[in-house]
């Protein structure tokens, strides 16, 4: 292919190689100059021009790309009609990305003037989504150069596959143990129904069964009875080694264990498994949790029923690194830290909206404003510092924690929601904090020993690492948060709490039961204040 300036007599046939707009006139890249682009270029005072020539033996762009592309697809892929040199294939059904690899790398290898690039293998897709795309840098490329890009996509084909989502039946079996809640495992079912939800999979066999080998193996053999395609089970415990309960069960009724064990982090406890030619997995921890994690590799694999061998899992480590695990322990902290901090943040820089008018922060009760009420709570608890976040009427709320030894630090954004309370707390809890708890400046019945309870059961080595009150089942406030938390606290916007955020990671929850609810009345209105006053003055 010719490529260069030329005088604008001698453009005629050539491709425009870079866009003009010049005096009116405008012409497109790739544009084929004819004897009226010429005019329009003389009449805009254009005299020279850089132009592409296709010459005899090559092939344009276009065709190039739709011939490779052709050649790279395999099933479940379909190819657009190539445009500006470039041909992108897509998903026809719902599934996984199969690539190979070393036939890509070949094909990119041809020649530096055409590229093929593509979704990371295993990728799950679904119909229309682009899986690939082959791209022809110049206008056109030799024929040579073609040859030798479809002998690399066909020495190998397909290069690009979809394998679509085939399993369907899915058995979920959980066993459990004393102080595993009912609602841990209908979270998790709940997690797990949205994995599959996806791939038209469904859980069709259900069972809770008690963490021991001769219960697991029976529940086991009824969910493969009843026809099920895979099996996943989830632990009370985590599995510790390949003679545990889990792999033990699987074993004795005649199952194989694959492999144990996953460089993915997190998803490390990953345990793959077949009875009778279907699947079982043994699901980490993690697994509980929706965001990603191994278990979804491998999960996604095998619902399109492809092979999930020894190699395959141990080759997973290079990206098998995926987020920073909130409950992986940490157990140098311990030596290094005698004693655990934990800093109290009170918000307290609320407008009271649904008060109608008065700032409940500085009603008394007792002849005590609350704001100050809920601080001496902090104070006489074990939490260090105390942090007060003010905003609305500043210098009132600021005069009624006079005497107190606490840090005050005023938001001025505080019109603009919780969260930007929250975040100013966080900014300024010291670093050799391990974490804080968060108190509503409008609970004043959270006293020091329902504080001090909520930090006993704090325990990162040990994966606690939130700390809610609960009563019946439903939770409240105040909260401890993990300083491995900082930064998703941080990252809240709008007037909303961190709900949202502890449902992200129930593997990291613990729950302390109140026998009294009414510790964790927050006041919102007159009539819950009075309500409050009276029993709070009465006691």
């Amino acid at each position: 292919m010719k490529f260069g300036a030329v005088p604008l007599a001698e453009a005629k046939g050539g491709i425009v190689v870079h866009a003009i707009r010049r005096n009116g006139i405008v012409l497109k890249k790739g544009a084929v100059i004819g004897d009226a682009e010429i005019d329009a270029l003389r009449a805009a005072g254009v005299s020279e021009i850089t132009v592409a020539r296709i010459e005899a033996g090559d092939v344009p762009e276009d065709v190039a790309a739709a011939e490779i592309a052709a050649a790279a697809a395999g099933g479940g892929v379909y190819i657009d009609r190539a445009f500006t040199g470039r041909a992108n294939l897509f998903a026809e059904a719902a599934g996984v990305l199969v690539v190979d690899k070393a036939g890509v790398d070949r094909l990119n290898a041809a020649d530096p003037d055409i590229t093929f690039a593509t979704l990371s293998p295993f990728a799950p897709v679904v119909p229309g989504k682009m899986v690939a795309t082959v791209k022809i840098i110049p206008f056109a490329v030799s024929a040579t150069a073609r040859d030798r890009a479809l002998a690399a996509a066909r020495a190998e084909a397909p290069l690009v596959r979809v394998a679509p989502y085939r399993l369907r039946k899915i058995a979920v079996i959980s066993t459990v143990l004393p102080g595993l809640a009912d609602k841990v495992i209908d979270k998790t079912l709940k997690v797990t129904v949205d994995r599959l939800t996806p791939a038209g999979a469904a859980i069709v066999f259900e069972k809770r069964v008690p963490h021991d080998r001769a219960a697991l193996a029976q529940a086991l053999g009824e969910a493969i009875r009843a026809g099920v395609e895979m099996t996943i089970v989830f632990g009370a415990s985590a599995i510790a080694d390949r003679r545990d309960v889990i792999p033990a069960a699987i074993e004795a009724i005649g199952g194989r264990i694959e492999h144990f064990g996953m460089p993915v982090d997190p998803g490390n406890l990953l345990l793959v498994a077949e009875i009778g030619g279907r699947p079982v997995l043994g699901a980490p921890g993690c697994a509980r949790s929706p965001k990603e994690n191994g278990f979804d590799w491998v999960l996604a694999r095998l619902l399109c029923g492809l092979p999930m061998t020894r190699e395959q899992i141990v080759g997973m480590g290079v990206g098998g690194l995926l987020m920073e695990i909130v409950t992986r322990p940490q157990p140098r902290e311990a030596a290094e830290k005698p004693g655990r901090q934990v800093a109290a943040v009170v918000l307290a820089a609320g407008r009271s909206s649904r008060m109608g008018g008065p700032n409940k922060l500085l009603a008394e009760i007792g002849g005590r404003p609350l704001v100050r009420i809920v601080t001496e709570a902090a104070l006489a608890s074990r939490a260090r510092p105390v942090i007060v976040v003010t905003g609305h009427q500043r210098e009132r709320v600021e005069a009624a924690l006079a005497g107190l030894d606490v840090l005050l630090v005023h938001n001025p954004a505080f019109a603009d929601g919780l969260s930007t309370s929250l975040k100013a707390g966080i900014a300024a809890t010291p670093p050799a904090a391990d974490g804080v708890i968060v108190c509503l400046g409008d609970m004043p019945q959270v006293d020091a020993r329902l504080i001090d309870r909520l930090l006993t059961a704090f325990d990162p080595e040990r994966g606690a690492l939130v700390v809610v009150p609960t009563l019946a089942g439903k939770r409240g406030n105040p909260v401890v948060w993990s300083r491995r938390f900082f930064p998703d606290l941080s990252a809240l916007a709008g007037d909303v709490g961190a709900r949202g955020l502890i449902a992200s990671y129930p593997e990291a929850v613990v729950e302390v039961a109140m026998a009294d609810d009414a510790a964790l009345i927050d006041i919102d209105t007159p009539d819950a204040l009075d309500a409050v006053r009276a029993a709070m003055e009465q006691a």
